[in-house]
């Protein structure tokens, strides 16, 4: 059963032996899960005309071990539905105007918790194994994503020689940017709701022509899993005016991290070389301040001691 219709399917098939508060509560639901999705028991009661007890027994109703459960059910049916009207609509209900700092800032170290307690660490091994030992590593991510891309990019080429970053506006700019993709080479594709048709079709095509196909996605069943042999899943906010994707963005780092101890003599090969480059080059003296006082210099991550000349 498909998760976003199965608090639909329940409803359907209780309705008949409900009480006309749970009647009420059905037809509101069915109306505006948009909304109610974020509504507390005592809100949604409140909004339907019932006590806070109905809804709590409304959600036992359905067959949830409480409400909590209930609203993450409500969560499946609404995500990757809204519109981004939609959307800014939800998320103005649901924060305190005077907490907005500290009601993102909970919600989003709530993300990383529940992805470190539900991301399989099996998958994330296999993940490395399959980067280390591909030809050529290419990665997409599409709109609101493609920071994410670009930043896994940017560390990924410290690590290898063999990255591509999909840069597209188009399916056909992706596929002729994938013309070589083989059997031998892996595809990292960074999706969330809602999702990217695009970046659907970059695995797609991969998977057609033998290439490993990674997703990082929030979901099980999230439509890029389709034609992936290794599945990431991370955490987000898409009901929001801002996409959330610190979880995923903290998956990345620890893969970036992984990969960095596999290969350190060659990534400590690559940062040295690229110091002396900096350094030639004046890459980074002319636009940063090394000097914290007289007697120490902070540079490239160490305190070291300046000889007085």
């Amino acid at each position: 059963m498909n998760p976003s219709n199965e608090l639909l399917n329940r409803i359907n098939e209780r309705y008949s032996h409900m009480s006309k508060g749970q009647k009420a509560l059905s037809t509101y639901i069915t109306d505006n899960y948009d909304k109610a999705v974020f509504l507390t028991a005592d809100k949604l009661g409140k909004a339907v005309g019932v006590s806070e007890s109905t809804v709590v027994r409304y959600a036992a109703c359905l067959g949830y071990r409480g409400y909590p459960e209930f609203q993450k059910a409500l969560e499946e049916l609404v995500l990757g539905k809204l519109n981004s009207i939609q959307r800014m609509e939800v998320t103005y209900g649901r924060i305190n105007q005077s907490k907005v700092l500290e009601s993102v800032l909970q919600s989003d170290a709530e993300k990383i918790k529940r992805t470190l307690e539900e991301i399989n660490q099996e998958a994330f091994e296999i993940a490395l194994d399959i980067i280390l030992n591909a030809e050529h590593i290419y990665i997409v991510g599409i709109r609101s994503c493609a920071p994410l891309a670009s930043f896994m990019a940017f560390y990924f080429n410290l690590i290898f020689d063999n990255v591509h970053l999909l840069h597209t506006t188009s399916s056909s700019e992706i596929f002729e940017q994938m013309v070589r993709i083989s059997e031998r080479d892996v595809i990292i594709g960074i999706s969330f709701p809602r999702y990217s048709m695009r970046t659907l079709k970059a695995l797609e095509f991969a998977n057609n022509r033998n290439a490993k196909v990674i997703t990082l996605t929030d979901s099980v069943h999230s439509p890029m899993n389709l034609y992936s042999s290794c599945n990431l899943i991370a955490k987000s906010d898409m009901i929001s005016i801002v996409d959330s994707l610190v979880a995923p963005l903290s998956v990345i780092n620890a893969l970036i991290v992984a990969l960095c101890m596999k290969k350190q003599d060659e990534v400590a090969g690559t940062l040295e070389t690229l110091e002396e480059i900096w350094d030639e080059y004046q890459v980074y003296e002319s636009d940063e301040i090394d000097y914290v006082d007289d007697h120490l210099k902070m540079r490239y991550g160490k305190v070291e001691e300046v000889q007085d000349e």
